[in-house]
């Protein structure tokens, strides 16, 4: 992959911003005329095809953007009502990423190939559910006993 200016300019926006970001937020970043929407859109299905940015999603399916500097997956949970990104704390972090490898560890023995896994967190914070009226649910606490490879 060639390095270029726009592609320098991506990539700076994207670690700038520090947290999963749209393509339209990117692109508004960008400096006027640095380059346009269908550029940023190319870069950065660039940038994830070899494994520099990751994706995710809001809960309405707009693409969000994170760089990619190391292998561990990092989760957040969205607001369904303001789409403010939250990250996960780094131990239930640790837990979920030790659910999630005795998982992809079994469907390996069992025979899978390429096993890759989407986790997306969704919900309305507290701050938002208190301007919207809307009353959160109390989370349970639940155990759950997951496939042993």
């Amino acid at each position: 992959m060639r390095i270029t200016q726009p592609r320098i300019a991506i990539l700076n926006a994207i670690i700038n911003r520090g947290q999963p970001t749209s393509i339209e937020q990117i692109h508004g970043e960008l400096a006027d005329g640095s380059c346009d929407l269908v550029t940023v859109y190319r870069c950065l299905g660039a940038f994830e095809s070899i494994g520099l940015v990751r994706r995710s999603f809001y809960h309405n399916g707009t693409s969000l953007y994170d760089i990619n500097l190391d292998e561990s997956n990092r989760y957040h949970v969205v607001c369904k009502e303001t789409n403010q990104v939250v990250p996960i704390s780094p131990e239930l972090t640790a837990e979920l990423r030790e659910s999630i490898n005795k998982i992809e560890e079994s469907l390996r023995a069992g025979g899978y190939d390429n096993v890759s896994h989407v986790v997306e967190f969704f919900g309305v914070a507290p701050q938002a559910a208190r301007n919207t009226g809307v009353v959160p649910q109390p989370v349970r606490n639940t155990n759950v006993t997951l496939p042993t490879a």
